[in-house]
């Protein structure tokens, strides 16, 4: 069980929104991350804390799962994913678990509880159903990801 804060955005938020191009070439993830959000929420940033929850509506994200990754961001949950945002962050090790009715329902500041073996969510006393990853999926994850895994295979 995992469980932490919630930032909630909206739907298709776009990569510039989630880390905007001008800090692409910023030398590393330590020194971007600090400008994640920042168009939509500037203090984003300074008040994510690892193990917290960012929540997104209809097609999230295109690029930037590594700066959320960076952060310390547990999992993104989303009623879609862009298909890049999404074999991005498996490949990186950040779950993104389809949930069609949380968004909806949740707000900035909620607690939130992710039960990924389940294939649930629990916010505000409701349970919600949400994408249950096979058990491969869930192994690469652990791994830290499909390039992590692929690289211990070869070992």
């Amino acid at each position: 069980m995992e469980k932490g804060t919630i930032f909630k955005f909206h739907n298709d938020l776009d990569t510039d929104q989630i880390i905007a191009s001008q800090y692409l070439l910023l030398p590393n993830l330590e020194e971007m991350k600090s400008h994640a959000f920042e168009s939509l929420d500037p203090d984003f940033a300074q008040k994510v804390k690892p193990g917290d929850f960012v929540v997104g509506g209809e097609n999230f994200g295109e690029q930037a799962p590594g700066v959320l990754k960076a952060l310390g961001v547990k999992a993104v949950i989303a009623k879609s994913f862009a298909r890049i945002f999404y074999r991005n962050a498996i490949n990186i090790g950040l779950p993104a678990i389809v949930c069609k009715d949380l968004p909806d329902e949740v707000k900035t500041g909620d607690q939130m509880e992710l039960h990924m073996l389940e294939g649930t969510a629990e916010a505000n006393g409701k349970v919600y159903s949400c994408t249950k990853l096979p058990e491969y999926m869930q192994n690469i994850l652990n791994q830290g990801g499909l390039i992590a895994s692929l690289n211990r295979e070869e070992e």
